[in-house]
C-alpha cells in the first residue's frame, strides 16, 4: 500500500499548468483511437490478456507476492519485443492509415485528373452492372495512398485503359485470369490475375465466399476500395476499412466512389453493414 500512497503524494506535490493540460490532452486522445484500434480487431483480445497481466503484477507487488512478481516482471522484461511481434499486422494497418491520412492532405487534384478520375468510376459502375446481370463473378481493386506494389507482382502486367468491355473479358469464366483480381492505379488497368491477402477476422461467418473475404483482407491491409460482384446472386458490394457494404445499384455505387476518390472526404456509408451474412455459397 505504501507504494500507492508514495505515487499519490507525487501527483499532489506537483504543480499543475497549462503544459500539464495539454500533456493529459494528448495520452487521452491517443488512448482513445488505441482502443477504437484494436477494438473490433483480433488484437482486442490480446490486449485485454496484456492489461490483466499488467494488473496482476501491480497486484503481486502491492502484497508483496514475491514469487509471482519475480516471474511476471521477467515475463515483462521480454513482454515489449513479444507485443511488437503479436501485434505486428495491427502496428503496421495503423502506422500506414496515419501515413495515408497525411499525403491525403497534401494530394491536390488538378481538373484534368478529377475528370479522368470521373470518367474511370463511370466506367466502373458501368462494368459491374453488367457483370452483375449476368452473374459473373469479379473482384476490382482500385488503389489509393497505399501501393500495392507487393499485390501487382502476383498477376499479370498489363497497363491499359479502363474498358468495359476488356474488364467483361478479363472476368469471363472460361478466361484463365478471371479467378484473381483487377488492379487500377492512376485510373488504367494496371494488373489482373492478382491474388489479394485473405482476412482472417474470426468475426466474419464461416460460409462467405473466397472472394469476399479476399476483398475484406486487402481493405484491411490497405485503404484500398475493392469491388465486388458475387457469381451466385450477381449482388454487388464494395469492401473498405475491413468492412463490407452490400447491394449497391449504379447510382449509389457511383456516388461512393465519387465521394471517396474525387471528393476525398470519408463519409459514413449508407446501409453499413459489418461482415454480413451473406448465402452460403456466396463467393
Amino acid at each position: 500500500m505504501s507504494a500507492i500512497k508514495n505515487f499519490f503524494a507525487y501527483i499532489f506535490n506537483q504543480s499543475f499548468g497549462i503544459n500539464d493540460v495539454i500533456d493529459i490532452l494528448i495520452v487521452s486522445v491517443l488512448f482513445y483511437y488505441i482502443i477504437v484500434f484494436i477494438r473490433d480487431r483480433r488484437a482486442g483480445k490480446l490486449a485485454i490478456g496484456i492489461f490483466l497481466l499488467f494488473a496482476l503484477l501491480g497486484i503481486s507487488s502491492i502484497f508483496q507476492f514475491n514469487v509471482l512478481a519475480y516471474i511476471l516482471k521477467n515475463i515483462v522484461q521480454v513482454g515489449l519485443l513479444a507485443v511488437f511481434i503479436i501485434f505486428q499486422p495491427e502496428i503496421r494497418t495503423m502506422l500506414e492509415k496515419m501515413g495515408n491520412e497525411s499525403v491525403k492532405n497534401l494530394n491536390l487534384r488538378e481538373s484534368g485528373d478529377v475528370a479522368e478520375t470521373k470518367k474511370t468510376i463511370a466506367t466502373l459502375c458501368n462494368t459491374v452492372q453488367e457483370l452483375s446481370a449476368t452473374k459473373t463473378g469479379a473482384l476490382i481493386v482500385i488503389e489509393r495512398g497505399t501501393k500495392l506494389g507487393d499485390i501487382i507482382k502476383t498477376g499479370v502486367v498489363i497497363n491499359a485503359d479502363v474498358n468495359v468491355f476488356l474488364l467483361k473479358n478479363i472476368f469471363y469464366n472460361k478466361a484463365p485470369l478471371h479467378d484473381g483480381a483487377v488492379i487500377v492505379r492512376d485510373n488504367r488497368i494496371c494488373a489482373c490475375g492478382c491474388f489479394l491477402p485473405l482476412s482472417y477476422n474470426t468475426n466474419i461467418i464461416r460460409n462467405i465466399g473466397t472472394r469476399h473475404r479476399a476483398a475484406i483482407g486487402m481493405s484491411e491491409n490497405s485503404d484500398a476500395l475493392v469491388l465486388i460482384v458475387s457469381e451466385e446472386t450477381g449482388t454487388i458490394s464494395v469492401a473498405m476499412g475491413g468492412e463490407l457494404t452490400r447491394n449497391y445499384t449504379f447510382d449509389s455505387l457511383k456516388e461512393l466512389l465519387e465521394t471517396q476518390l474525387v471528393q476525398e472526404e470519408k463519409v459514413p456509408l449508407k446501409s453499413k453493414i459489418r461482415f454480413p451474412k451473406i448465402k452460403e455459397g456466396d463467393k
